[in-house]
């Protein structure tokens, strides 16, 4: 990606991430409104995850930013796993939220009391759910230009949000025109574990990254795929991946012929390097070159070929 390029993607996806903010402020005023005037658990439930969707939307813009900023002398890989940080923080604020709407309901379900003004909370769910799924719809026009990975897992978050808003409005017509006042807490105990679950998944995607989780195997069969398309290449061992943040990394040990030159061995790593950067332009590429047959330890995980099962017939 040219320098010209990534100088109108960044925009982008930083205007997407300041739209997200954006929309979150303005659900979160709308919903604390909401929550007071009709006392619903459900609506409570509803105004913490949209908080929490503040936070989310705030920490997508910091990664959108950071994403954006080149490696430095401090930071040769980039800044990619500031992203994992924050997201960690974020799942603390979740998971604490989830346990107070958690309370709240068990308490209502002691003490019922009927909600109020259902069609006040049931109006500021709609809008709720018509705003939504015009970010939604902005976010997606941003994603097909640029590919932002931070963009994306924020859209995936709010399609959630309209299932949330939908729970809510079924709370309060079940709890106010039905009569049936366990609706409500029952649904604030649905929305608690609904956080807690997405705090669960946050926090597993952030910690895969700060472990330097392999890619899946999905992934690595494709890499390699193109990687070993190249003729004169040998094999291929010692294959790491991680991810930082947007940023991919991968690694690996390629073998030629023995007799090659230097310059002819160099012009083969280069042309293997210039087909996986057309494939994934978002990969960030280190290859090491050894002679056919070369042996670099006894570690039998480093030394594991994984080169495609047709690579023979091929090259």
């Amino acid at each position: 990606m040219t320098l010209d390029e990534r100088r109108k993607i960044i925009p982008l996806a930083i205007r997407a991430a300041l739209a997200s903010v954006a929309t979150a402020l303005f659900l979160f005023a709308l919903k604390a409104s909401a929550a007071w005037h009709t006392g619903s658990v459900a609506m409570l439930g509803s105004l913490a995850d949209t908080g929490l969707d503040l936070l989310a939307s705030l920490v997508t813009l910091y990664g959108v930013k950071v994403a954006a900023e080149p490696a430095d002398h401090d930071h040769r890989f980039g800044h990619g796993k500031a992203e994992a940080l924050a997201a960690l923080f974020q799942v603390a604020l979740i998971t604490a939220s989830a346990a107070g709407i958690a309370w709240s309901a068990i308490r209502a379900f002691g003490a019922p009391a009927p909600t109020q003004d259902a069609g006040f909370g049931i109006g500021v769910s709609l809008v709720a759910i018509v705003a939504t799924g015009v970010l939604l719809w902005y976010q997606r026009r941003v994603i097909r230009r640029t590919g932002s990975v931070a963009i994306l897992a924020d859209n995936v978050h709010y399609q959630s949000d309209v299932l949330l808003n939908a729970s809510v409005i079924a709370a309060l017509v079940l709890d106010q025109y039905l009569s049936w006042h366990g609706a409500d807490p029952l649904f604030g105990i649905a929305i608690a574990l609904w956080l807690a679950f997405g705090a669960f998944k946050a926090s597993s995607n952030a910690i895969d990254q700060l472990m330097d989780k392999e890619w899946s195997e999905a992934q690595r069969a494709a890499f390699l795929d193109v990687a070993a398309r190249q003729p004169g290449l040998k094999g291929i061992h010692d294959f790491r991946t991680r991810r930082s943040g947007s940023h991919d990394f991968a690694q690996f040990h390629m073998e030629v012929d023995r007799n090659l030159s230097v310059a002819r061995a160099h012009d083969l790593v280069e042309a293997v390097e210039q087909n996986l950067k057309r494939a994934f332009p978002k990969v960030e590429v280190l290859i090491h070159l050894d002679p056919e047959g070369h042996v670099d330890t006894d570690n039998p995980l480093v030394e594991a070929d994984v080169t495609p099962h047709w690579f023979g017939k091929r090259v």
